[in-house]
C-alpha cells in the first residue's frame, strides 16, 4: 500500500491477535513478557546481555530527563521521538486517554513537526489534515471501535505490525488513510487504575521486538505519571473555570441584591427613577440627585457607580454638611506638610482619592460660597491645588451631587452659585419621597418587618391590620428612614409573630413641614396600600 514494502509473511498476517506467556518455549530467545500482538513475525531477535540492559538503562535516563525538562506534553512527546528514534522504528506519538465510554486522543506529535503552544490537538490535527488535503483524524471514538478495548481487558502492550492486514478497529482505518502502517500501544495507569494508552505509531511495517516493547513499556511507566498530572491540571483548570463562573454569577446575584437593596417597590414615579438610573450609568455625566431626607438618595448614588465604567475604582463619599467649614477644603482636596496648625503630614484628599472612580457630594446645598467656587474649578478644569501647595493636580472623577434643598430656588436667593448649579444639573434625578409613592408602602413595610426579624432572630408572619391602616395613613415626613426606625422598633417589641404599633406611636412632629420637593397632599397615602404578592423590584 502507498509503496510501502510488507515485511510480515502470509501465513503470519492470517493470524489473529495472540498473547506472548512466559512458559512458550516455541521463542526461547524473547523476553517472557506477554504483549498481545497482531503479527508475531519478529525482524530483530532480541540481544540478551549485560550490555542491552545497560544501554536500555541509557535511554531511560535521557528520557527521565526529556520528560521532565519540559512542562507541556507535546513537547515531552516530541523529545520522545527525538529520543527513542535512533532505536525504535516510529515517527509520530500520541496519547489516548479514557473519557467515559469513549478514547480521546488527548495529545499528539508527529516527526518533525513544531506544534503552537496551547494549540489543541483538534487544531493540530486540522492543519495537519489540511496540508494533506484529507479530513482530520477522528479524536473522540468509542473505546470498544479502538485498540484501548483490548489493553483494557489485557493490560498488555499491543502491537499492530501491519495496519493493513491485522486491522480490527476504525482507528485502524484512520491510521491507513494517513500512511500509518504499524503502531504499537502501551498502557498508562494510575495507581493501578488504567487512564489511557500511548500509541507509538510508523509509517512502515514494524513488528517491534519484544526489547523495543520493553523499552517502550518503561518509558510508558515514566509517560503514565505526566498524563496523570495533565489530566489532574485539565480537571483543576475546569473546576476553576466553573468556580470563576459561578463567583463571577454570585457576585452579580449580590450586586443585583445590594445595589437597591433598599430601593423596592412597584410604583411608576419609582419606576422612572431607576430607568433613569439605566440610562445615565452608562455616561460619565455628572448627576444632581434631589428629594426630601431619608429618601434614600445615597443608595441612587451606589447604583450608578455600581453600573457605571467606574466600577471597577472607589466611590468616594463626602458629606458636605458634616464637615466643618475650616476644614471642608483640606477634605476635599487634600493639605500638605506644614499648611496649617496640625497638618504634621502631607494629605491627599477626596478627588484625589477619587481619581478614576466616582466622587458622592452629599448635601452640596450646605457648601459654603468659598467652597462652590473652589468646585467649581474642580468641574471645569477637573484641577486643584492641594491647600498649602502650588502644584497644580488633575483628576478624573466622575462627580454625583445630593441635596434635600431646592438649589433653583437657593440660586435665586443668592445662597449657592448660578453656574455651579447648572454644572451639577447636568442630569437631574428626583427621589419620590413616600407620600409620591403611597402604593410602595405596604410592600416597605413587609420587606423590613422581614429584614429586621431575620437579623434579630424573630419571625414575623403578620402585620396587624389597625397596624397597617395607620402606617399606611401616615404622612412619614421622615421618608423611608422614619419608616424603617419605627418597624425596627416595632420588631424590638414584638413577642410573637404579630407585627404591631402601640396607639399613638406614629407621633407628628416638628419635622412634619414639607420639603420643597412634596407634591403630594398629606393624606393621599389613606387611599393606597398594595398586597404583598405585588413585585418587589431590587435590582
Amino acid at each position: 500500500m502507498n509503496g510501502f514494502q510488507n515485511v510480515v509473511s502470509d501465513s503470519n498476517r492470517n493470524e489473529g491477535p495472540q498473547s506472548i506467556r512466559s512458559d512458550d518455549t516455541s521463542d526461547a530467545t524473547h523476553s517472557t513478557s506477554p504483549v498481545t500482538r497482531g503479527c508475531l513475525r519478529r525482524t530483530k531477535p532480541a540481544t540478551p546481555g549485560k550490555y542491552v540492559g545497560e544501554a536500555n538503562a541509557a535511554v531511560i535516563l535521557e528520557v527521565a530527563k526529556a520528560v521532565g525538562a519540559y512542562l507541556e506534553l507535546s513537547d515531552v512527546l516530541g523529545a520522545l521521538i527525538t529520543t527513542l528514534k535512533p532505536i525504535v522504528e516510529f515517527g509520530a506519538v500520541g496519547i489516548v486517554v479514557r473519557d467515559g465510554e469513549y478514547a480521546r486522543l488527548h495529545s499528539y506529535c508527529t516527526e518533525g513537526a513544531q506544534p503552537e503552544h496551547h494549540d489543541s490537538v483538534q487544531r493540530l490535527l486540522e492543519r495537519y489534515a489540511s496540508d494533506l488535503d484529507m479530513e482530520p483524524l477522528r479524536t473522540r471514538i468509542r473505546i470498544n471501535d479502538h485498540h484501548l478495548s483490548v489493553i483494557m481487558s489485557s493490560r498488555e502492550p499491543y502491537v499492530c505490525a501491519d495496519v493493513e492486514t491485522q486491522r480490527r478497529f476504525l482507528t485502524d482505518d484512520d491510521f491507513l488513510k494517513y500512511g500509518i502502517r504499524s503502531y504499537v500501544a502501551l498502557p498508562l495507569t494510575k495507581r493501578g487504575e488504567l487512564i489511557g494508552v500511548v500509541d507509538f505509531l510508523s509509517v512502515k511495517c514494524h513488528s517491534f521486538t519484544t526489547e523495543e516493547v520493553t523499552l517502550l513499556r518503561d518509558v510508558s511507566h515514566m509517560l503514565s505519571i505526566r498524563v496523570s498530572n495533565a489530566l489532574a491540571y485539565e480537571q483543576t483548570n475546569v473546576l476553576k473555570k466553573q468556580l470563576q463562573i459561578e463567583n463571577l454569577l454570585l457576585q452579580d446575584e449580590i450586586l443585583e441584591r445590594s445595589i437597591y437593596e433598599e430601593i423596592v417597590g412597584s410604583s411608576t414615579s419609582l419606576q422612572k427613577v431607576l430607568a433613569a438610573i439605566d440610562k445615565v450609568a452608562r455616561t460619565d455625566s455628572t448627576v444632581l440627585v434631589t428629594g426630601e431626607t431619608g429618601t434614600g438618595k445615597e443608595l441612587i448614588a451606589h447604583a450608578i457607580h455600581r453600573r457605571s465604567p467606574r466600577s471597577a475604582r472607589a466611590l468616594v463619599k463626602v458629606n458636605c454638611a458634616a464637615l466643618p467649614s475650616e476644614l471642608i477644603a483640606s477634605e476635599l482636596f487634600g493639605h500638605e506638610k506644614g499648611a496649617f496648625t496640625g497638618a504634621l503630614q502631607q494629605r491627599i484628599g477626596r478627588f484625589e482619592a477619587a481619581n478614576g472612580g466616582t466622587i458622592f457630594l452629599d448635601e452640596i446645598g450646605e457648601l459654603k460660597m468659598e467652597m462652590q467656587i473652589a468646585l467649581l474649578r474642580v468641574l471645569q478644569e477637573k484641577e486643584f491645588e492641594r491647600v498649602g501647595g502650588n502644584r497644580t493636580l488633575r483628576t478624573d472623577v466622575r462627580v454625583i451631587a445630593a441635596t434635600n434643598r431646592d438649589l433653583h430656588q437657593e440660586v435665586c436667593n443668592g445662597r449657592f452659585r448660578m453656574d455651579l448649579y447648572y454644572r451639577l444639573n447636568v442630569f437631574p434625578v428626583h427621589m419620590p419621597s413616600l407620600r409620591e409613592r403611597p402604593g410602595d408602602i405596604s410592600i416597605l413595610i413587609d420587606y423590613f418587618a422581614a429584614r429586621l426579624a431575620g437579623r434579630m432572630g424573630k419571625r414575623i408572619r403578620q402585620i396587624e391590620k389597625r397596624t397597617l391602616d395607620a402606617m399606611l395613613q401616615y404622612s412619614w415626613p421622615g421618608n423611608i428612614r422614619e419608616l424603617q426606625n419605627v418597624i425596627e422598633r416595632g420588631v424590638i417589641l414584638a413577642e410573637g409573630e404579630v407585627f404591631r404599633l402601640e396607639p399613638g406611636a406614629l407621633q407628628s412632629g416638628p419635622s412634619q413641614t414639607l420639603s420643597p420637593f412634596a407634591r403630594v397632599p398629606i393624606g393621599l397615602a389613606a387611599s393606597a396600600g398594595c398586597s404583598k404578592a405585588e413585585r418587589v423590584n431590587a435590582i
